[in-house]
């Protein structure tokens, strides 16, 4: 179900100000507070806001490497694929994908020797038949997701 105006506009204040409370946040866009919670708690159920931790960078926490690895699975050993890549805490994200690789991972390490260590431990697993490695060198466009909310049509 795709958003509304509204609820596009209170994501984007939410985004702006993350630690602004239900009130303030009714105030900048001009309606009842009520309304302001009532939608919130909808886009909670729909799954259109995720959580409202902290943004933890990669960076921060020690890890300045960030990669993505691509991985071809032996037939019929995805489920043992995967269990291994959970158990590797510097796997931030794995998708399953189509083309050459089934599985394309977002990995981060403390530094290139490290990662070759993260890189080992995936191939160690006979459910992995081949990697093939990108060191990402710098952001060009950070993660957003304003533009696609801002962009919403009226409903």
């Amino acid at each position: 179900m795709p958003l509304d105006k509204l609820d596009s506009r209170l994501l984007v204040t939410m985004r702006a100000h993350p630690r602004i409370g239900l009130t303030e946040l009714a105030r900048l866009l001009g309606v009842a507070r009520g309304t302001v919670q009532a939608r919130v708690e909808k886009m909670i159920a729909r799954g259109v806001i995720a959580d409202f931790g902290p943004t933890v960078t990669p960076e921060g926490a020690g890890y300045p490497i960030l990669a993505f690895v691509s991985l071809q699975i032996a037939q019929g050993r995805l489920t043992e694929a995967v269990q291994i890549l959970e158990s590797l805490p510097e796997i931030l994200e794995v998708y399953g994908t189509s083309g050459q690789s089934d599985l394309l991972c977002r990995v981060v390490a403390r530094s290139t020797p490290d990662l070759q260590e993260i890189i080992a431990r995936i191939l160690a697993s006979p459910a992995v038949q081949r990697t093939d490695t990108t060191i990402a060198l710098s952001v060009q466009v950070p993660y957003r997701i304003e533009p696609l909310l801002q962009a919403t049509p009226d409903a």
